[in-house]
């Protein structure tokens, strides 16, 4: 055989085996449940997230999650397979509090396309180990008992049945307050299982789950410390962060709740990897930099693969005086860390601003501005910094590193009581995409809705004919009559209360394209719509009024000569419906 010929067999095998469904299925025996893959028992011992697979591998686990279906998806079932890793894909869900209306009839077949071509590309993939229909779709007012949106997905859930018989179907919720697990009880008999969300009642989730009538085993699908609408707030108004340390307990008693409870499959810990939420190391188990907390050892330990150089400890990180300081005053926080290896520790401080905007709904939020010049002096045992003279509240981190990869992190809130001008916005790198293929960490989100919410529908991940890559924006407005509109705002949800924004200084123009589905459509768009009435507004404003054409139309916001040094809002959409529903289609939507 040439070595070609057996490059070609071997490649060969690589694709066939690549294109084998391994078979899951659930069973019950004596009140306990058990998923079963390729004919043998199966416990979830994930992770939430797709970094660092070769590290969680490394750990024990077994699975990751996600949560939406995108371009990447195929990339990444490869390479959680080549790892061992199995993963519970997660389908999106338009959610109630985005202005989703379970009652329109577009909607729901819409949902059933976008499930049916998910299922239909990856249902043979040998990673694939469950389907998850939504996330947190039910949270807003009357959800629990959202009879349209229950009845919704047990349809799909039937649907990926019929389409996969190999894999179990879920759908995730958060928590269980209400009358969540009743009505899924009542309306979704097709659904396998059910994913739920929880943090600080995680322990006791099962025992509760059961007084509410659940019947159906249970994946915990996030788990960590405390969330920050958990531990409600100190004496200057700010949320209390645990220590990495602190945290790690949280996470290994939750993970043993689920485990040893007999009607529970498993769980994955949120979140492996990092990002800016609430703070900038709130629910990371991994730092920016690529570092392990305490968490990560504490599930190693409990996936049985126990890390043989535990990561460093912060015992305390403590300041003496007042947490409301005057502008310039000076802070000498302590520190108290040590290793458990005894190996040598480096230490870096960080001030940062806070802005008190904690977010919603798991929105990744832009990343707060950093205040080098503020440290004085500062090492292991504590340092000296120079409150800023503006006005207004600060995180104070302190980072602690060993040579093999480990690390510990604590914090401390403080305010500089003063007149709160609003601070620089960072500056942007050029060109800035605001839209082009769907991410699940934007610069600006689409979060402002406007008029009548209810009747605006958006999907970001449309195949309709789109004109850049593979999705474009799809937008409905489902009435005949009103008015409606949608903002894509830094922090998300955010009317100009809170700093945000970034400094766009250099750019010439925001492009996008756009097309109506029959023509004529007038919809106005806009550049910047905070006014100066509010503290944190937009620096520029500008818009036009446009008559959509059926093809594909390059339109731009002239940007030369305006002032760009804070854009909250970069781009919106409103319209007045005439008489019948709309829908338009947006795409590339860059800042150059």
């Amino acid at each position: 055989m040439t070595p070609l010929i057996a490059l070609l067999v071997l490649l060969s095998s690589v694709l066939a085996s690549q294109a084998a469904p391994v078979p899951v299925k659930l069973e019950e025996g004596e009140g306990t449940w058990r998923l079963v893959r390729a004919g043998k028992p199966y416990e979830i011992k994930g992770g939430g997230g797709s970094s660092a697979l070769e590290l969680l591998k490394t750990c024990g686990a077994n699975s990751i999650r996600t949560w939406g279906v995108d371009a990447k998806t195929g990339d990444l079932l490869d390479a959680a397979h080549e790892q061992g890793l199995t993963v519970a894909v997660g389908i999106w869900l338009d959610h109630l509090n985005h202005g989703a209306n379970y009652e329109d009839a577009a909607l729901l077949e819409r949902q059933r396309t976008q499930v049916r071509e998910a299922v239909e590309k990856f249902k043979d993939h040998p990673a694939v180990l469950v389907w998850g229909l939504g996330n947190e779709m039910e949270v807003g007012e009357g959800g629990d008992t959202n009879v349209a949106l229950w009845r919704q997905i047990n349809s799909l859930a039937k649907l990926v049945k019929e389409l996969d018989p190999n894999h179990p179907t879920m759908t995730v919720i958060a928590e269980v307050g209400g009358k969540k697990v009743p009505s899924i009880e009542a309306h979704c008999p097709d659904l396998d299982l059910l994913g739920i969300n929880a943090y600080g009642g995680a322990s006791s989730l099962m025992k509760r789950y059961r007084e509410l009538g659940g019947t159906k085993p249970v994946v915990l699908t996030e788990f960590g410390p405390l969330g920050f609408w958990e531990v409600g707030r100190n004496g200057i108004g700010a949320a209390d962060e645990m220590k990495s340390g602190e945290k790690a307990k949280f996470y290994g008693s939750a993970y043993q709740g689920i485990a040893s409870d007999p009607m529970g499959l498993g769980s994955y810990a949120f979140l492996w990897g990092n990002k800016q939420e609430a703070t900038a190391t709130w629910f990371g188990m991994l730092l920016e930099s690529g570092e392990r907390t305490a968490a990560v050892d504490t599930m190693a330990e409990l996936w049985g693969a126990p890390v043989k150089n535990r990561v460093p400890q912060i015992e305390a990180l403590k300041w003496a005086g007042d947490a409301s300081l005057k502008p310039g005053a000076i802070v000498k926080p302590t520190l108290s860390a040590s290793d458990p290896e005894g190996d040598p520790l480096r230490m870096k401080w960080v001030l940062m601003d806070d802005a008190l905007d904690y977010g919603f709904g798991g929105y990744a939020q832009q990343r707060p501005r950093e205040y080098p010049e503020a440290l004085i002096r500062g090492d292991l045992s504590g340092a000296e910094f120079q409150m800023p003279s503006n006005g207004g509240f600060y995180r104070l981190y302190a980072y602690v590193y060993d040579n093999a990869g480990g690390a510990a992190v604590a914090n401390l809130s403080l305010k500089v009581d003063a007149p709160r001008r609003p601070p620089v916005a960072a500056t942007a790198k050029l060109p800035l995409t605001v839209f082009d293929e769907p991410t699940a960490s934007p610069i600006y989100y689409p979060s402002g809705y406007m008029g009548d919410g209810g009747s605006i529908q958006m999907r970001e991940d449309c195949t309709d004919s789109p004109k850049v890559g593979d999705h474009c924006l799809e937008v409905r407005f489902t009435k005949g009559d009103g008015w409606g509109g949608v903002v894509w705002q830094d922090p998300p949800n955010d009317w100009g209360d809170a700093p945000g924004g970034l400094n766009l200084a250099g750019a010439k123009e925001m492009t996008f394209w756009a097309r109506g589905a029959k023509g004529g459509e007038k919809v106005k768009f806009c550049f910047g719509l905070i006014g100066e009435d509010k503290p944190f507004h937009d620096s520029a404003k500008l818009e036009m009024e446009l008559k959509l054409k059926t093809e594909w139309t390059r339109y731009g916001f002239l940007l030369s000569g305006q002032d760009l040094s804070r854009i909250k809002t970069p781009f919106a959409w409103s319209l007045a419906a005439n008489g019948e529903p709309m829908t338009f289609y947006l795409d590339e939507m860059v800042i150059r």
